[in-house]
């Protein structure tokens, strides 16, 4: 690891001093900031990944998500993961976790620290800050790491470069489910040599309702800063240093069985980028970050308190950096070349005070210590090259290689989980590749199709967990540190095109794709009969689930959309999305596998004032994985409508009622409630009405 930041060191000197070599008698003034690799889609059709896209104007949502997750839910294709309303996990086409290659503008991570996935990366950052999401949809390019099943790269919001001077804004926002308060203030500073942006945001979030009137214990606090330096040392080369904490506080968890504490996590990255270096090398861009999440969980609040006090401190290290060079040896090839490294490092324990052993109470309660990460490391260091070929001036071929070394490592393993295993550093060595064709048929209609072999080495959890509840069900697991990669062979075709209309109707956009993705060594946790439950070893599940890897398995689906714009400020927008995913070995579904989703929107918006109504309609799911613990979920309607306008200059307000009609129901990802009074082992069910107010001020 360390020479690999020296090469980067090297590489950001050296590029700096010969820049300015040749900038030394130049006083031009710098009108625009070098562009960073925070971005990952351009709108440039050349550009741009194949079976990309970009969700943005969330000053228009006009509600307060609880966190980045639940602005998933309105984008075509993508459910959430829900444990309470603070843990919420972003699922893409039925891929989920570290299926899903999450990261902030252009590479930065914040991995999670609890086993449970408590702390997931959408929780530390602000949701206002994001000013959009970028989606790749599959392993169609090898830039941004080792990619599975699709990338997101949550890009935060960015200063205007050519408005120098003091600006900045202030919000608030109200939601009536739960009287959960949302506030945020931001300056910033710029000139032509620098930028400073800095931010403050707390949210304060109630007990919300479901739809049956039943308060679902879902509260909690957080509180945020940020601090962002931009430097500009030549018109073509930029340095960016990034700083974010959040602190989550008193957080409930419905579906999991302990509460959080307390959540603290420390963000750093750093950036660098010229461009525009010489004839064939035209850029070279540096990341390096890293990442701290302390997290304190317990059992304080929960029915077993009774009988065990349960508390959990676990912590969560992420280094990694990335050097990327653009060459184009001649004018219709474009390549991209570099090498990336990510390091996760997670330690921590349990405490458990036994009060009550058998039924009796004993007279002298007994402490257990109990090692959650076993002090466990893995280490991914990666190789890559991207071209993209130029066919002629409508037909663009890309075609990208790359290969992964993966370290992993166990430095304080329990004397059972030793006992398992032979638990020697292991390296692995993995190969992923894709070869996408971009074809304009016409100025408005574009045919993309694409094969990408992404891969997944096993997490921490499925590698090094030793008898901990970390599924849906109540089962306690364990990990497999010689699971082999999981492998997706993907392949997809879309088509999306535009057509002009007359006579009130301004136009029709269409956009749809199918893709088909076969698995190998798919990573499931499958019951074992030999080995029976460490804790409580009398309660049901009594055996334990092992992670193991699948022979056969497969997913296919597709995604749709149609947008009819009429009368200048109408538009009717319809979206579909189905998955169908099949574990061949079990004869049952993948698990959180979601259900058939339609998405009705009728929208109307002017510069100053914009309004629309969304009627969803989600089917019932009886395709399950029975083996993780799902059950059916019958499907259900919502109607949710959002009102907003510019009532003054630099004023912003919002209006919004979501589940108009006060729907009870559960999605069907929801994980059950888990140790809970007067709550059963069933999903976590949704809010029910909600409404929602939002002001915003710019200065």
């Amino acid at each position: 690891m360390k020479i690999f930041y020296s090469v980067l060191l090297c590489a950001l000197i050296s590029a700096t001093s010969y820049s300015q070599a040749k900038e030394n008698t130049k006083n031009d003034s710098i009108k625009k900031a070098v562009k960073l690799d925070e971005i990952i889609i351009t709108g440039k059709l050349k550009k741009d990944p194949v079976f990309s896209s970009s969700s943005n104007n969330y000053a228009k949502k006009i509600v307060q998500p609880k966190n980045v997750a639940d602005l998933f839910n309105n984008i075509n294709g993508f459910s959430v993961i829900k444990r309470g309303n603070y843990a919420i996990d972003p699922s893409f086409r039925g891929a989920q976790y570290e299926q899903l290659n999450i990261q902030y503008d252009g590479g930065t991570k914040a991995m999670h620290a609890c086993p449970n996935r408590m702390d997931p990366i959408t929780t530390h950052i602000i949701p206002e800050e994001i000013s959009k999401i970028e989606i790749i949809k599959g392993p169609y390019t090898v830039r941004y790491g080792a990619t599975f099943g699709g990338i997101i790269n949550l890009v935060t919001q960015k200063p205007n470069y050519e408005d120098y001077g003091f600006h900045g804004k202030v919000s608030s926002g109200f939601e009536s489910n739960g009287n959960s308060l949302v506030n945020l203030a931001e300056l910033q500073y710029i000139n032509e040599k620098f930028d400073i942006v800095a931010n403050a945001g707390y949210r304060d979030f109630g007990n919300y309702k479901d739809g049956f009137g039943t308060e679902i214990p879902s509260s909690f606090k957080s509180s945020d800063y940020g601090i962002k330096l931009g430097y500009n040392f030549t018109k073509n080369q930029r340095l960016k240093l990034d700083w974010r904490q959040s602190f989550g506080r008193d957080v409930l968890h419905a579906a999991l069985p302990m509460d959080t504490e307390y959540d603290n996590s420390s963000i750093l990255s750093v950036d660098y980028k010229i461009e525009n270096i010489a004839d064939v090398v035209k850029s070279i861009s540096v990341k390096g970050y890293h990442s701290y999440v302390d997290h304190l969980m317990s059992n304080n609040n929960r029915p077993t308190f009774m009988m065990m006090e349960a508390e959990s401190a676990v912590e969560a290290t992420t280094i990694g950096g990335k050097f990327e060079m653009n060459w184009q040896p001649n004018k219709d090839l474009d390549v991209f070349s570099g090498i990336d490294l990510m390091n996760i490092a997670r330690d921590g324990g349990r405490t458990r005070i036994v009060k009550m052993m058998n039924g009796n109470t004993l007279a002298t309660p007994v402490t257990f210590n109990d090692k959650v990460w076993q002090d466990s490391q893995i280490t991914d260091l990666g190789f890559f090259t991207e071209a993209r070929y130029n066919l002629s001036p409508k037909s663009i071929l890309t075609a990208g290689i790359r290969y992964d070394n993966v370290t992993s490592d166990i430095k304080d393993p329990e004397a059972d989980f030793a006992a398992m295993y032979d638990l020697e550093k292991r390296t692995e060595h993995t190969f992923s590749g894709t070869v996408s064709f971009k074809k304009v048929l016409s100025e408005n209609y574009t045919l993309e199709a694409a094969y990408g072999r992404g891969t997944r080495t096993a997490n921490m959890i499925e590698r090094f967990i030793n008898h901990f509840t970390v599924g849906q069900d109540p089962y306690e697991y364990v990990g497999n540190p010689n699971l082999k990669a999981e492998v997706n062979n993907q392949f997809e075709v879309g088509i999306k095109g535009l057509e002009i209309l007359k006579n009130g109707f301004d136009s029709f956009q269409f956009e749809t794709s199918v893709y088909y993705s076969a698995f190998e060594n798919y990573i499931v946790g499958i019951v074992d009969p030999t080995i029976t439950r460490k804790f409580n070893p009398t309660t049901d599940p009594t055996n334990v689930k092992v992670f193991q890897n699948l022979d056969k398995a497969y997913k296919t689906g597709f995604e749709a959309m149609t947008q009819l714009n009429f009368l200048e400020n109408y538009n009717f927008k319809t979206e579909f999305s189905y998955v169908h995913t099949k574990n061949k070995d079990l004869d049952e579904s993948l698990p959180l596998t979601p259900p058939f989703t339609t998405k009705f929107v009728f929208g109307f918006e002017k510069e100053n004032i914009w309004a629309n109504a969304q009627y969803n309609l989600v089917s019932k799911q009886d395709n399950i994985s029975e083996s993780f613990g799902e059950t059916e979920t019958d499907g259900y309607q919502t109607l949710d409508l959002r009102f907003g306008g510019k009532p003054f200059k630099n004023v912003t307000l919002g209006l919004a009622v979501l589940n108009v009609f006060d729907q009870g129901y559960n999605s069907h990802l929801n994980f059950s409630f888990t140790n809970q009074a007067n709550f059963g082992r069933t999903p976590v069910t949704e809010p029910g009405r909600n409404f929602s107010a939002f002001l915003q001020y710019k200065f």
